[in-house]
């Protein structure tokens, strides 16, 4: 993820400061554990600025407004109370070469400060602090103490003090190109390298591209350097400090990042505000994505191998109980042979009543026939209630085994992000393991569930709409809500997959080639997927059911028909539209 730099903090700052000062803070509200926004009002507009003191994504930049959940943070309710209703009248960079950002508040526009908001963008010590007018600290987002930082502490009740200056010439636009190629070629070594330790305020990302434009290679050392290159490189470094001075800045993407320099775009952005929300807001999905991905696999697998070793643990027992007739058939033969049954026998060949073949019976030498015989009995008695017990407790454990094989298949179906429908679909499924119990309930947690995540949909070669479920919410809402009386329903047979519905209007008769496309669709969003060829079960919405305290997505079906999926005619599909 590319760090807010220098140069786009100044940037930001300078677009902040031309069309929101003065406004009105009206609202605050922390969307995450690093993440508030500030809602300010000016006499033409309002919009929500977002501040951000994440350790790989510290920003701040007008954005989209937070979902309407509760906020339960500390840090923002410090805030409300001491500064919701004041005017912000100023936002200034404490320095040219500092990444920290004061915002301040007063009553009213003209008024004496009374409250400083310091935004540090610093990487992972990025920060976010709230002093009063004589920069006493109020409430801080990360309290650092002695024991953390033996450099600078930052903790309420304190005075605020300025991060440590860096090291370093400060880049300046007087400075010749010979002293500047001197100070830069004194040492040989990588260009980049030799750039980024001879001056403050530039930072890799900037380094990266002017070295590309001048059509040069960061590791690219500086003693092979042509008089042409150093000239065409110095006229970039001048370049950028004249925009640096003169605001003039150009934004876009490029191949690894964004850029406001105008330099390497391959897709222009007129908003700068658009650019930055955008781009981090996507970094952040991904980490995320990644994060509770890899969080739910977990827990599934974990989960799964426990009530697999239950459920065998169960079989066993039946396994067992079968053995319950042969005890009372030994319990019988040695009833009616007592006569056969001698002191310290410890086995005894009798004929089968039935078939009049030997069997072997195992005695207790201190025990006579009769309680030989009773011992064998109860043993019969024993299993026969063993079973009566774990029938109905290895078929919970199968369904629960499904209900968990149905997630996982769900995660497995999420492989990479691509947009916040994927994030939203994941954050369900963590919200339904929580709801089963099978994920404790964080302290804190702001999850935008409010709107709800799309379906796949795709079409039959002859038009029909095909919707498929993602997750286990989808799957109920699909089946039990959206699903209209001449929709028809699909589903792998006995194997964990989505539900599909394919869409037909009033009248409207499917083809073969329909309901086989359906059915691919439906093999290939299972857990069957890598087979060559899956049976899948389709019926009317109809006759599909939820049996009473049924977990999300399970279903039991009638009058189903079944057709033979092709799981990698879907695959083919989707590699096809790249």
């Amino acid at each position: 993820m590319q760090s807010v730099d220098l140069t786009t903090l100044t940037a930001i700052s300078h677009e902040l400061q031309t069309y929101w000062i003065p406004s009105r803070l009206e609202q605050v509200y922390q969307r995450d554990r690093y993440t508030i926004s500030l809602a300010l009002r000016t006499l033409k507009k309002r919009a929500w600025l977002t501040i951000s003191w994440h350790p790989q994504g510290a920003r701040l930049c007008i954005s989209d407004p937070p979902a309407k959940i509760p906020d339960t943070f500390t840090f923002s309710d410090q805030l409300r109370h001491q500064i919701n209703g004041y005017a912000l009248t100023a936002l200034t960079m404490i320095s040219p070469w500092e990444r920290v950002v004061d915002l301040q508040f007063a009553k009213r526009p003209g008024d004496p400060v009374i409250w400083h908001l310091f935004i540090e963008i610093m990487g992972k010590y990025s920060n976010v602090i709230l002093t009063d007018a004589h920069q006493q600290i109020v409430t801080v987002a990360h309290q650092v103490n002695a024991n953390q930082s033996s450099v600078r502490t930052v903790q309420t009740g304190q005075p605020y003090e300025l991060p440590p200056v860096l090291t370093g010439t400060l880049p300046k636009l007087e400075e010749s190109q010979t002293r500047w190629q001197e100070r830069i070629s004194l040492v040989p070594g990588a260009l980049q390298k030799q750039l980024l330790n001879s001056y403050r305020g530039l930072s890799p990302v900037v380094a990266q591209l002017m070295i590309q434009q001048a059509h040069l290679q960061p590791q690219q050392s500086t003693d092979t350097l042509t008089a042409k290159d150093w000239d065409t490189l110095f006229i970039l470094w001048q370049t950028w400090l004249n925009i640096l001075q003169t605001k003039d800045f150009n934004f876009g993407y490029t191949q690894t990042g964004y850029t406001v320099l105008g330099w390497g775009i391959i897709k222009p952005i007129k908003d700068l505000q658009t650019l930055i929300n955008s781009y981090y807001n996507d970094q952040t999905n991904q980490e995320n994505f990644q994060q509770i991905r890899h969080q739910l696999l977990q827990k599934i697998s974990s989960l799964l191998k426990k009530v697999s070793l239950k459920a065998n643990t169960f079989k066993q027992r039946l396994n067992q109980s079968a053995e319950a007739d042969k005890y009372r058939q030994e319990a019988d033969l040695l009833m009616a042979n007592l006569h056969l049954c001698k002191p310290g026998m410890t086995s005894i060949i009798l004929n089968d009543f039935e078939t009049d073949q030997p069997v072997k019976i195992k005695l207790n030498p201190e025990k006579n026939g009769v309680q030989n015989a009773q011992y064998l009995y109860k043993q019969h008695q024993k299993l026969k209630r063993a079973k009566i017990a774990v029938e109905p407790l290895l078929a919970e454990v199968n369904t629960e085994i499904n209900y968990l094989e149905q997630v996982e298949d769900s995660l497995h179906q999420l492989t990479i992000y691509q947009s916040p429908q994927d994030l939203q679909t994941l954050e369900e499924i963590r919200e339904e393991l929580i709801q089963q119990n099978y994920l404790n309930s964080p302290s804190q947690r702001n999850i935008n569930l409010i709107d709800e995540s799309q379906p796949y949909q795709y079409t039959t070669p002859s038009g029909l709409e095909i919707w498929i479920g993602r997750n286990n919410r989808q799957n109920d809402r699909l089946t039990f809500r959206t699903a209209g009386d001449y929709d028809l329903w699909f589903h792998t047979q006995e194997s964990a997959g989505s539900h599909v519905l394919l869409r037909l209007e009033p009248g409207t008769k499917p083809d073969e080639t329909d309901l086989h496309c359906a059915a691919d669709w439906a093999a290939y969003y299972s857990r069957a997927r890598q087979s060559e060829q899956v049976p899948v079960v389709y019926t009317e919405p109809k006759y599909v059911y939820k049996p009473k305290g049924a977990k999300p997505g399970m279903v039991i079906y009638k009058r189903e028909r079944v057709l033979w999926g092709q799981p990698h005619k879907a695959q083919a599909y989707l590699k096809s539209q790249g």
